[in-house]
C-alpha cells in the first residue's frame, strides 16, 4: 500500500509478504490510540511536547534575529562558523548542512560550518584550532545547562582562543549562546560577556530540538533557507494531525512496532542511497534510540549508506541473523545530472549503460536490493521525499518526530526522558577525579 501526504510518501508493499493483514489492522489501531495520547498530550512526558507546534510558533522576530547574526558576520567577513553541542544540541544542524551544501566546494558566499564539542578526542580539538587560526572565526555554542562535559571542554578552548586573536571585546561580538532563558553556567556566562542568546525551550528535548534555533541558527549561517524548511515542516504537521489510518505517521509507527513485537525484528536500519543523508541517519538514529530504548524495551536503530555499504554490511543483511527489517529512504529527484558516456574500446563492459544517468543505476540498484533483501527474509518500507531541499527536510523531520511519539507510546515507554544516560557521566566524573565523586572513584579503580 503506498500513503500519499502532503510532502512524505510512505510504501509498506515490501512489508507485505511477512505479515498478516488483520495483525496489521490490529497495530494500527494501537497506532491511533497512541495518536489520541500524543494529540490529548496527556501521556507520558507531556511536560515536552512543544516540538509539535515549533512549526508554527517559530514568528518572524526571532527568524529575523537569527537572520540579524548570519549579517552581521557576514559583515565581519567571518569565514568558519564553529557550532560547538553534543546529541540534539547538534545533529539536526550537522544533518540539514551536509545535506543540503555542496559535498566538495564551500558555500559561496557563505562561512563554512563546522562541528564541535560532540567528542573528546583531543586530535580532533587541535585540528579544528589549526583551521580556526587562519580562518576569520566566529563561534555558536549550544547547550541547556553549559556544564555537558564534551561542549564546555570544547567552548572553554575556542573561547580562549577568540579573546587571543580578537580581543574580549570583538570575541564577544563573535560568540552566540543558545541556553536557558534564566539560569545555568553558560547564561550566567553570556550575561557577564555580552553575547547575544537565543533559547532552548523548555518543553523541548534535544533530540527534537532542529526546528528551534538548536537547529536553525547554525543553518541560516550555513547560507540555507529556514523559512522554507520552517514551512515544510508546517506543511507536514498539517497532514499529521489527520486521525486516519491512511496518517504516514501511523503506518510506519504501526508497522515497526508489528514487525518487532510479532515477528522478532528487534534492528531497524535506516537505508540511505545518497551519501548527503548519512546525518540524516545519525539524527534518526539518536531520536529513536533515545526516546524507545528504555525500560529494556526498544527497537535497535541502526544505519547504512549504499550502495557503498552494499560491499561490507551486504553480506549480513541478506544472509546473516533474521532480526532486521529496513526503511530506505528515497530521494525522488536527484539534484544534478551526470550522464554515462560511451567508450570506444569498452574494457569495463559499461558500454550498455552509455547515455543512461548515474541517478538512473542508483535508482535500479536500490530496486534490485529491495528485491534481493525481501527475498532473503529482510521486511522493507519506503520513505520517499521529493527531493533535498529545505522544505523537504522540515518535512521529513517533522514526520520522524511526530511518528517517533506514537511509535514509543505504542511500545509502552515514555519517548521524551533518558534516564540511562547520566550512568557513563559519573562514572567518567569519578575516574577524571571530580570534587565530590572521590568515593566512587575508589569503587571504579578496583572495577577497572
Amino acid at each position: 500500500m503506498i500513503i500519499f501526504i502532503t510532502m512524505i510518501k510512505v510504501d509498506l508493499k515490501g512489508c507485505s509478504s511477512f505479515i498478516k493483514e488483520v495483525e496489521y489492522d490490529a497495530f494500527v489501531s494501537r497506532a491511533l490510540e497512541a495518536w489520541d495520547v500524543l494529540d490529548s498530550e496527556k501521556g507520558a512526558g507531556n511536560d515536552f511536547l512543544g516540538w509539535k507546534t515549533l512549526p508554527v510558533d517559530v514568528d518572524d522576530k526571532l527568524i529575523a534575529e537569527m537572520e540579524a547574526v548570519r549579517d552581521d558576520w557576514k559583515a565581519r567577513g567571518v569565514e568558519l562558523v564553529i557550532v560547538i553541542g553534543i546529541g540534539g544540541s547538534y545533529l539536526g544542524a550537522r544533518c540539514a548542512v551536509e545535506a543540503l551544501s555542496h559535498a566538495f566546494l564551500r558555500p559561496e558566499g557563505a562561512p563554512q560550518v563546522v562541528f564541535a564539542g560532540n567528542n573528546l578526542s583531543e586530535e580532533y580539538i587541535a585540528e579544528l584550532m589549526d583551521l580556526a587560526a587562519v580562518r576569520n572565526t566566529a563561534c555558536v555554542v549550544i547547550s541547556k545547562s553549559g556544564t555537558t562535559t564534551e561542549p564546555a571542554v570544547a567552548f572553554r578552548i575556542f573561547k580562549e582562543m577568540l579573546e587571543q586573536r580578537y580581543g574580549k571585546k570583538e570575541a564577544s561580538e563573535r560568540i552566540v549562546a543558545i541556553t536557558d532563558a534564566a539560569r545555568g553556567a553558560l547564561k550566567t556566562l553570556s550575561t557577564q560577556e555580552g553575547y547575544r542568546t537565543f533559547v532552548v525551550p523548555d518543553n523541548v528535548g534535544g533530540r527534537f530540538s532542529v526546528l528551534t534555533p538548536v537547529g536553525l541558527l547554525p543553518i541560516a549561517l550555513a547560507g540555507f533557507d529556514i523559512r522554507a524548511m520552517l514551512s515544510g515542516a508546517a506543511e507536514e504537521r498539517k497532514a499529521l494531525l489527520e486521525r486516519s489510518e491512511s496518517n504516514a505517521a501511523i503506518q510506519y509507527a504501526a508497522m515497526r512496532n508489528l514487525l518487532h513485537e510479532n515477528y522478532g525484528k528487534a534492528v531497524e536500519i535506516l537505508v540511505t542511497y545518497n551519501p548527503k543523508f548519512s546525518w540524516l541517519a545519525e539524527w534518526w538514529k539518536q531520536l529513536y534510540g533515545e526516546s524507545e530504548g528504555k525500560d529494556g524495551k526498544g527497537i535497535f536503530p541502526a544505519s547504512v549508506t549504499n550502495t557503498a555499504d552494499l560491499h561490507s554490511m551486504g553480506q549480513f543483511i541478506q544472509e546473516g541473523s533474521r532480526i532486521m527489517f529496513e526503511t530506505v529512504i528515497n530521494i525522488e529527484n536527484a539534484g544534478r545530472s551526470v550522464v554515462i558516456g560511451s567508450d570506444a574500446q569498452n574494457l569495463d563492459g559499461l558500454n550498455f549503460l552509455a547515455g543512461q544517468h548515474v541517478e538512473h543505476c542508483n535508482a535500479m540498484a536500490r530496486l534490485g536490493v529491495k528485491v534481493a533483501h525481501i527475498d532473503g527474509g529482510v521486511p522493507q518500507m519506503e520513505v520517499a521525499l521529493e527531493r533535498i531541499d529545505e522544505r523537504n527536510l522540515g518535512a521529513i523531520f517533522y514526520f520522524f518526530e511526530f511518528a517517533c511519539g506514537i511509535s514509543a507510546y505504542v511500545l509502552g515507554v515514555n519517548p521524551f526522558n533518558q534516564p540511562g544516560v547520566e550512568a557513563y557521566k559519573k562514572n567518567m566524573f569519578a575516574l577524571l577525579r571530580k570534587p565530590g565523586y572521590e568515593a566512587e572513584t575508589q569503587k571504579l579503580l578496583k572495577r577497572i
